[in-house]
């Protein structure tokens, strides 16, 4: 219900600005510029899921040989106490259970392209256990949250875009983009929790939660030890190495159990061309909102009122000029790496703004744009308290970041 007010707000917000700038400004181009993005929009959004069908079909395969070869039982053993009590509808031995681990894991090893085909499986085999298929369920809810806050353990992405513009350390933002990204990933699952009535004192919850910040934790301190160059690379190694070596894994284990594997993986892969095709509608929806929104002038006019406020209760406001990125990164990704970059180069990537815009695109996610997809692919209309719930966890972690940055840099 959320996403649909927003989705109607981002349209009529921007026809008023642009009505507004045609009438007192005499912008006649406006409305041509409006209409313009909505082509350019949907065109875009048709090519991302045309590209996104290839790494689907593949993903898909080799999900479907680690289902056959009887993945599911081994992280149920390993991974069942947490996953029950963090999805409780979801039963034991499930065949939702491989995805779910696979794409939260794609996710921390900072691996969001080859993990949405996962993350798309995830949600079509909690589909089936869903008894309101137009509405989502709460395991779905969960998972799509949990999606959405980008918890991130390496983010290459940005040290890359650092280095290329040859900041000083490419990887000085590594920390911050941890500590921002943590408390966003676990404000996300509590509120979804809150909102779910799962007991967040459970000794068995808390004792998965304890093992994994404390394993992210020693982590942070090894990397925090290394050359601050070096970091970039390891990240590389250590993330390609593990993902290559589930798909291996996957491969011995079909063998072992006999499994045709090829056969197994060309089932799993057409699946993958018709999850492409269901995607296409919603993904062009939130697309051209997202253009028009952007285009009509909205989040200069909100980056300056907010400034105005700041100035008006005497914060500083050295924030301010990379506000655009966090406002843009829960609405599409393309659109919030063009604005840090441009951030970047007018004000350094080493100056203050430069690392909290970088602190930005690794804290957060494109929150509409993964619900758009999650949902779509499985037909969900009613996405509940998801988006709710997603963008509060965003706040959350943009105001965090704020914080980190002023300690680290200011």
């Amino acid at each position: 219900m959320v996403l649909n007010y927003i989705w109607v707000a981002f349209f009529l917000i921007a026809f008023i600005i642009a009505l507004y700038k045609l009438i007192f400004e005499g912008d006649i181009e406006i409305f041509d510029r409006l209409i313009k993005s909505t082509f350019d929009q949907s065109s875009l959004a048709f090519e991302l899921a045309l590209h996104l069908t290839g790494a689907m079909a593949m993903w898909l395969g080799i999900m479907k040989i680690g289902e056959k070869a009887g993945i599911v039982k081994m992280l149920t053993f390993v991974f069942g106490p947490f996953f029950r009590r963090l999805f409780p509808e979801i039963p034991t031995n499930h065949p939702a259970i491989t995805p779910i681990f696979m794409k939260l894991s794609a996710n921390l090893l900072g691996l969001d392209n080859a993990g949405t085909p996962l993350g798309i499986k995830a949600m079509q085999e909690m589909q089936k256990l869903n008894p309101k298929k137009e509405e989502a369920s709460n395991a779905q809810i969960m998972f799509a949250v949990l999606n959405t806050t980008g918890l991130t353990f390496i983010p290459l992405t940005v040290m890359i875009y650092r280095a290329r513009l040859q900041a000083a350390n490419p990887s000085d933002i590594f920390i911050p983009i941890l500590i921002s990204a943590a408390v966003t990933g676990i404000a996300g699952m509590i509120l979804v929790a809150l909102y779910q009535r799962i007991n967040l004192f459970d000794p068995v919850l808390l004792g998965y939660l304890a093992v994994i910040l404390g394993s992210l934790g020693i982590a942070i301190y090894y990397l925090s030890g290394l050359p601050k160059e070096k970091i970039s690379d390891i990240s590389k190694v250590v993330s390609n190495l593990i993902l290559f070596s589930i798909i291996v894994f996957f491969i011995l284990l079909a063998l072992y159990r006999r499994v045709n594997i090829y056969e197994s993986f060309i089932e799993g892969a057409k699946e993958g061309f018709d999850v492409a095709i269901k995607i296409i509608p919603y993904l062009v929806g939130i697309m051209i909102a997202i253009g028009v929104f952007k285009e009509s002038g909205a989040l200069e006019i909100i980056t300056s009122t907010l400034k105005k406020i700041v100035i008006y209760f005497g914060v500083n406001p050295d924030f301010i000029p990379a506000m655009p990125t966090a406002f843009m990164k829960p609405l599409s990704g393309s659109g919030a790496t063009g604005m840090m970059l441009e951030t970047m180069n007018h004000y350094g990537v080493d100056s203050f703004q430069g690392r909290l815009v970088s602190i930005f695109q690794g804290t957060t996610d494109t929150t509409l744009y993964i619900l758009a997809i999650y949902f779509g692919a499985v037909n969900i209309k009613k996405t509940r308290y998801a988006a709710t719930c997603g963008l509060l966890a965003d706040l959350i972690g943009v105001i965090t970041a704020i914080y980190v940055t002023y300690i680290f840099y200011h």
